[in-house]
């Protein structure tokens, strides 16, 4: 990941956790949630002030629906943000973002734990 394009962001978008190295992720995925934005964003996707403005209406409706807000879903709401702002933007739609998402979930559902996940044209069927 890039640290600059990283501290950028963190200084962009203040809610996001951080120690004094600077982000900080529980689990990998978390990660590479955060390294996509960065380079959607590094690409012109959006700009740090509309992806904060669309994370806190992210955060928001979450809580609204019960989420406890204890810091443990921050990147949950991180990729439904990304998710929202690649299909309102054009750069995907809902339908391919559901449809890929499916087809990882079928191959992790065959993948014996502890091997790659390989993502095959079986796991679209």
């Amino acid at each position: 990941m890039d640290a600059g394009a990283a501290a950028r962001a963190t200084s962009a978008v203040s809610s996001i956790p951080r120690d004094q190295d600077g982000p900080v992720f529980r689990a990998p995925w978390e990660a590479q949630a955060f390294a996509m934005a960065l380079t959607l964003h590094d690409r012109g996707v959006f700009t740090w002030p509309e992806w904060a403005a669309a994370l806190a209406d992210q955060i928001k409706r979450a809580q609204a629906a019960g989420d406890p807000d204890t810091g443990e879903t921050y990147y949950q709401h991180w990729l439904a943000t990304l998710e929202h702002l690649v299909a309102a933007k054009g750069v995907t739609t809902t339908e391919t973002l559901h449809r890929y998402r499916d087809a990882w979930d079928h191959a992790a559902d065959r993948t014996p734990h502890g091997q790659p996940i390989v993502l095959t044209a079986a796991d679209f069927e």
